[in-house]
């Protein structure tokens, strides 16, 4: 979301409209806007959580020369040295810099280099101590501050970078729930990111976003270190031939359901609604796909943050998600997949013994209370088909939940009187989402030692028999 069309009324619109999580890209706003836009969506509905996006280690090509304009244009064939930077010289028709002092040491002869998300090519065709010698493959017009990739090549770049050193302490400061880190390349980078949140002492969760071959090429230790993963096709994109994207995706979404990770696909799902309030037919079928791939959130950005039809983009990828998951064809739940080792295996066996029921038995829906959010990500993770009601005792479990899979997550703000009680939220919302009848079969996943001891049983029994039970608790009988 960007903060010039960041009004109240913007974000009650988006959020009627079915957005669950308000992204904001550091790139591309100051402290001071994102603040604005943070207290703007928290006065609409204080639940909705807020993610900021890193603008991540990259290389990119130093300001142009004053007198080239607003570009040099290069034709397939030119010649050009490239030489790293730490001052910001200014790049000519004679000399390419790039911001990254390193880049000559780090880029051997044969390296492909592609600027602006592709569009122009270099090939290094020489090096020396001090610069690479690069001929065009496909030109352009080189202009300032673009973007380069260099496919399968390992370049020392810091895994954050100062910029994002402000900005992860601005978002401590500011009620921030996710830290979406770009182009993380292994475990080294997410630790770089949580130091910092431990210094200040932050619950905010990392998102690693997956954009480059180093990334795809340690992806169980970023899943395992991550919250969660953002499947960033953009870079990615650039990185990777364009036939190996859609098999990347799958590996990615697959690998992050085992472990019980939330995951996020992005970048140009419904791009042409930047200018048309329709969507084209190849766009539907990319969210459809997406959806059939069991993901947790799937991600609007220029649509969104400077498109012309943001609340029909909203709208049609809520009415896609709909549509396509009414297919029960194929989305039984996925509880005989290979269980990833986890820290908390009593959690994730209940989790999938309260979704296992909802196959076999007529449960109308799973109720669970949870004081960090991981009983409702465990849930989430096998991809039942009912409705999971996520009681929670803190604004921040509320929030990262908003993320999960199938889960509708509630804010207790009244202290628990007994072990049972979060089980009366639960029915009062229940019975505004759908009519409750008494015979209603309801699975319930809780803690026999309140909600720090962590999820130790799973429930099956009628709405009758919790609310008899409820009244006996209040008139003092023991249970």
């Amino acid at each position: 979301m960007s903060d010039f069309r960041c009004t109240e009324e913007f974000v009650r619109e988006l959020f009627e409209a079915g957005m669950d999580v308000v992204r904001i890209n550091s790139a591309h706003v100051s402290e001071e806007s994102a603040s604005r836009i943070v207290e703007t969506v928290h006065r609409v509905n204080a639940g909705i959580p807020v993610m900021l996006d890193t603008k991540g280690p990259e290389i990119r090509v130093t300001t142009i020369a004053e007198e080239y304009g607003n570009g040099i244009r290069f034709a397939a064939g030119d010649r050009v040295v490239v030489r790293g930077s730490a001052g910001g010289d200014p790049t000519t028709r004679k000399v390419v810099y790039m911001n990254v002092p390193s880049i000559v040491r780090d880029i051997p002869v044969g390296a492909r280099m592609l600027v602006a998300d592709g569009e122009m090519e270099l090939l290094v065709t020489d090096k020396n101590d001090e610069e690479l010698s690069c001929e065009f493959v496909r030109g352009g017009t080189m202009r300032s501050r673009k973007s380069v990739n260099v496919p399968g090549v390992s370049i020392d770049l810091p895994s954050v970078t100062e910029k994002d050193r402000r900005f992860i302490e601005w978002a401590v400061a500011n009620d921030v729930d996710f830290i979406a880190h770009s182009f993380v390349r292994s475990a080294r980078d997410i630790a770089a990111v949580q130091e910092i949140l431990d210094a200040h002492d932050s619950p905010i969760k990392i998102i690693s976003k997956i954009e480059n071959q180093e990334g795809l090429d340690h992806l169980d230790e970023i899943i395992e270190h991550s919250y969660g993963v953002m499947v960033a096709r953009g870079d990615l994109g650039v990185e990777l031939p364009a036939e190996a994207i859609p098999n990347a995706q799958r590996r990615i979404v697959e690998r992050c359901i085992a472990a019980k990770r939330p995951v996020i696909i992005a970048t140009q799902m419904l791009y042409s609604m930047v200018h048309s309030p329709r969507p084209t037919r190849a766009e539907v079928s990319d969210v459809a796909s997406a959806i059939y791939q069991r993901v947790d959130a799937v991600m609007l950005s220029d649509e969104t943050a400077m498109g012309e039809y943001p609340r029909e983009a909203v709208e049609t990828m809520a009415r896609v998600a709909r549509e396509i998951e009414r297919d029960e064809s194929h989305f039984a739940p996925m509880i005989d997949m290979d269980m990833v080792s986890v820290n908390h295996e009593i959690t994730a066996q209940l989790a999938r013994s309260a979704v296992r029921a909802c196959s076999n038995l007529p449960v109308r829906y799973v109720v669970l209370d949870t004081r960090t959010g991981r009983t409702g990500r465990y849930v989430a993770a096998f991809r039942g088909r009912k409705v999971v009601l996520a009681v929670c005792y803190r604004r921040h479990a509320q929030r990262i939940l908003a993320l999960s899979y199938g889960v509708i997550p509630i804010l207790r703000t009244q202290k628990l009187s007994d072990k049972y009680h979060f089980l009366s939220d639960a029915l009062e919302v229940l019975d505004r989402y759908g009519r409750l009848e008494p015979s209603d079969l309801l699975a319930v996943v809780g803690g026999s030692f309140g909600p720090a001891g962590g999820a130790s049983y799973v429930e099956l029994s009628t709405v009758e028999k919790i609310r008899r039970r409820m009244e006996a608790i209040a008139n003092g009988q023991c249970f």
